[in-house]
This record gives structure tokens, sequence and C-alpha cells, in this order.
């Protein structure tokens, strides 16, 4: 007899996250040295008795994650570096090894591959990281670049998302929604060109939100910051999801909730006003944009005289009770529900 068929679950009814936890709920570590696994922005391993080592990977395919037709490889290189080193930094630790695997079309040259390399190159020597192996196969359509990265971190120094405490003060590095603002200036500009194809990209006096979009950086020198001012944040994580989206990860992995200030969210002028130029709410863009690559950390309120005076650190809430409900409180005191509406991986739940 046949075999019945077995039910057929559309992946947009888990989401990304969902989606991870169904399938790894069930995972139990059985090695001594995994200490860490699925749940963070790294696995947290040990091999010895004075450093972890924190492993992350990060996959980037066309046509979901960029777009060839504006994104110059040498960006892309560098940019697929840079958030996997992000992943480490969100840690507290610092990026050591990586390792690339491509699966590449026939639409590819040898020279547009050594561009990619090129980026990737640049993106190790200026963070510090080794390039030590990967892997390379063909594809039916388009590129896709699979990034590896293993960073050290000093033993159970590692910052993970679940330890913020109540009360804590809620901190993000730089500002938001450049990166968002910089791919809708990208996207329209594009829109332009297929229907003049003679006509130039409009792109003159946006290079800041450009270059958030194509070309960001990890912050290394927050982390170099931090321990400087002796401040060990109480949890972190990185903003590629979105404000919205990485505040919720925090409070739920710590089992807290939020209050979030809108006037609070840092958002730089020239984000602003291409945002007001789309017609679009700046804040909406810096709570949802995501891709910005910030550093979103929990901090002991006694921490709040050592960076009280650092202009690239905002406080832009605090931690409370779980039940309180993580929410926005807008400029006029309004209490309203934070919604994670950053980026989704499939497509049909966008």
């Amino acid at each position: 007899m046949l075999e019945e068929p077995k039910s057929s679950t559309p992946l947009n009814k888990f989401g990304e996250f969902g989606l991870i936890k169904h399938l790894t709920e069930t995972i139990e570590l059985v090695n001594p040295e995994s200490i860490k696994g699925i749940g963070d922005d790294a696995a947290i391993l040990r091999f010895d008795k004075d450093n972890d080592i924190l492993m992350t990977s990060d996959m980037l395919v066309e046509g979901v994650h960029f777009d060839i037709s504006y994104t110059p490889l040498k960006h892309l290189g560098y940019k697929a570096a840079v958030v996997n080193f992000s992943d480490i930094y969100a840690m507290m630790g610092a990026p050591k090894q990586m390792t690339l695997s491509m699966a590449v079309s026939s639409k590819y040259t040898v020279e547009a591959l050594e561009e990619i390399y090129e980026g990737l190159l640049t993106a190790c020597k200026v963070y510090g990281v080794d390039l030590v192996g990967g892997d390379t196969t063909s594809a039916l359509y388009g590129l896709v670049l699979s990034i590896t990265v293993t960073g050290t971190v000093e033993k159970d120094k590692a910052v993970k998302r679940d330890t913020a405490q109540k009360g804590d003060l809620l901190v993000v590095s730089g500002d938001l929604g450049g990166a968002y603002m910089g791919l809708q200036l990208l996207e329209r500009e594009k829109l332009v060109f297929k229907e003049h194809p003679t006509t130039q990209p409009d792109l003159e006096g946006h290079d800041y939100i450009l270059e958030r979009q194509l070309k960001p950086e990890a912050r290394k020198d927050i982390v170099e910051k931090l321990k400087e001012y002796e401040i060990t944040p109480t949890s972190m994580i990185d903003v590629s999801d979105g404000l919205s989206s990485e505040i919720m990860h925090i409070c739920k992995s710590s089992k807290l909730g939020c209050k979030l200030y809108e006037d609070k969210i840092p958002i730089d002028p020239t984000t602003f006003n291409m945002a007001r130029e789309f017609e679009l709410d700046p804040t909406t863009c810096a709570l949802n944009g995501g891709e910005d690559y910030e550093l979103l950390f929990t901090i002991k309120q006694d921490d709040f005289e050592k960076i009280k005076n650092d202009i690239d650190l905002s406080v832009i809430g605090y931690m409370a009770e779980e039940v309180e409900g993580t929410v926005l409180i807008d400029k006029s005191g309004g209490v309203h529900p934070l919604v994670a509406q950053g980026w989704k991986v499939f497509d049909s739940e966008m």
C-alpha cells in the first residue's frame, strides 16, 4: 500500500526564528566542550582553561540579501565578512578566523570572484581576521556566500542575550535607520534606471546612508570602549534585523519587559531627511529597518555615569518586569506595544 503523504506546513507559518526553534528545540548538547549552542549571536565552545571560542555563521543569497545590479562586488565581499564579525563583537569577543563557501553560477567570471575576495580580504585586514578555508561549488542561478567566523573571549566573559536584569538601562551605539534608507534610495534609482536606461542615478549627497547599506562596519570600537570604561554589559545583541526585533530577542531570552522611549532613539539627520522625502516615519525606519549592525546592550544603572557623556552611546530605555510588556513610549507620552516588523526571511511574511 502507498504511504499516506505527510501534512505540508508552509515555512511562513513559523517565521525565521519560530522555524529555528521548531527544528532545534529537541537538540541536546552531548560534548563537554559545547557550552552554549543555538539561540545567541554565536555558539560558545571551550577547549582550554583561559579562553572560550565563539562561532557564528551567516549566508547571503543573491536576490534575497543583495541585488547585484547596484552592489559593487568588493563591497559585497566586505559586507559579507563584517556582518559575521559583528556577531562576535556582540558577545564581547574578538573575531579571529573565517571560512568562505560559495555557490556560483556561470554568469560570474573569475575576475568577479577576485573582486569579492578583495573585499573579504580587506575586511580581514581591517579587523585582524585570517581567512583559513572554505569551499566552492556551482549553482544553477546567481550567487550564494556562506561564511563561518570563529573568535575568542575570556572564559565565562561572553555576553549573552538572556542575562539582562530588571532595571537595567537599554543602550544602543551609533544611529539607526541609515542602512534601510540607503536601500530605499538604491531601489528607487534602480526603478528609474529601468524606465529610463540613459538616466544616471541621483545619489549625490547621500554617501552616509549608502555606505551604511553597502559597506557597514562592525562596532569593534564599542567593545573596546566598554572595556576601557570597565563596563560589562548584562546582555548584548547586534542590530541586524531591526531595533524592535533585537529588543524583543533580549526581552524574550531574559524573560523581561522593556520601556523604549521614541525621543531617545538616535537617528542621523541624513536618515531623517531621506525618510521624510520618501514619506516614511523616521522612527519606524529606525525601529524596523535593520542592517545597521550597531550594538544593543543593557547595563546596570550604576554604570550610567561612565557613559552619560559619550555621544556614540544612547540610553533609549530600561528593562521592566515581563508582565509590563515590551512597549514604546512615543514623544507625546503615548504607550504602544512594540511590534517586531524588521527583516523576515520568507517572502510571504513581508
